[in-house]
């Protein structure tokens, strides 16, 4: 596990790694706005002060950092940790950052730190968060191992908590929604045999952020909105969220009588209903 130092995150470091020889190539002010829209100092300044805590610890000291507030409903849906079953957790994904974290936390201090996310391996450099996440990179040469890193997730004796969609949601006719959501949650979960746990998370991103997210989407070969993911953090630090979490709903529901991609959707719908 990667360790914190006074310089944990490093774009530097981050993109030499991610394209080698060719950050020769990238421009010096470029990298200084890369920098200074990932918040560098500002973040490593908070690993450096939270620098001995991880897992839920390190989650819950996130959202004390950014202040949040969060008022849960259906707190009584959340299955008892000691009833010896393993459960999949999905929600939207309105801003990529903040509803991770706190999810994670509540998640996690439910059930004594047994869960685990699925993340982008960008994620890793943070050493706090590293315990409770399985990697995914789907775009580098990490992506082939991805059936077999979800695998390892649902064999283990570890919740999972998911975001299917992948990204974070974006604005379509003035209405914010995720896209559509991948079928591995619903797969995996009949699999392994695991209740599957609906949950609502509130709050949105900037016109700006939604302006960005849709021409890249369109026109684009890459996410250019996800370098701004921290930016939009700190956008909405000092703010409310509600979190609505459902009743579990039994793996058996999701029979041949559907596809895997429709049972998705049909848990994605089940999620904004608790609106």
């Amino acid at each position: 596990m990667a360790t914190v130092t006074e310089k944990t995150i490093d774009i530097d470091s981050i993109l030499k790694g991610k394209i080698g020889a060719k950050m020769k190539f990238v421009p010096k002010p470029l990298i200084g706005w890369l920098k200074r829209i990932a918040h560098q100092d500002e973040v490593n300044a908070f690993l450096w002060e939270s620098r001995g805590k991880t897992g839920v610890e390190w989650l819950e000291a996130c959202v004390k950092y950014l202040d949040m507030t969060l008022e849960v409903e259906g707190k009584e849906n959340l299955p008892d940790p000691n009833d010896n079953k393993l459960y999949t957790f999905v929600s939207n994904h309105p801003l990529g950052g903040e509803d991770g974290v706190a999810l994670g936390a509540i998640i996690g201090r439910h059930y004594n730190g047994r869960f685990r996310y699925l993340v982008n391996d960008l994620l890793m450099n943070l050493p706090g968060l590293a315990p409770v996440c399985i990697p995914i990179n789907k775009t580098g040469h990490q992506s082939r191992n991805f059936p077999a890193m979800v695998k390892a997730g649902f064999e283990s004796n570890n919740h999972m908590l998911m975001f299917p969609a992948g990204l974070c949601s974006r604005r379509h006719k003035g209405v914010i929604r995720d896209i559509a959501w991948s079928k591995t949650f619903i797969s995996k979960s009949v699999e392994y045999q695991r209740d599957i746990v609906p949950i609502h998370f509130s709050g949105q991103n900037s016109d700006f952020f939604y302006r960005l997210a849709n021409f890249s989407d369109k026109c684009l070969p890459f996410n250019l909105a996800m370098l701004f993911l921290v930016d939009e953090m700190y956008k909405n630090v000092h703010k409310a969220f509600r979190v609505t979490i459902g009743k579990p709903i039994p793996w058996q529901t999701f029979d041949k009588s559907r596809s895997p991609i429709e049972w998705a959707q049909y848990v994605k719908d089940q999620v904004y209903s608790l609106e």
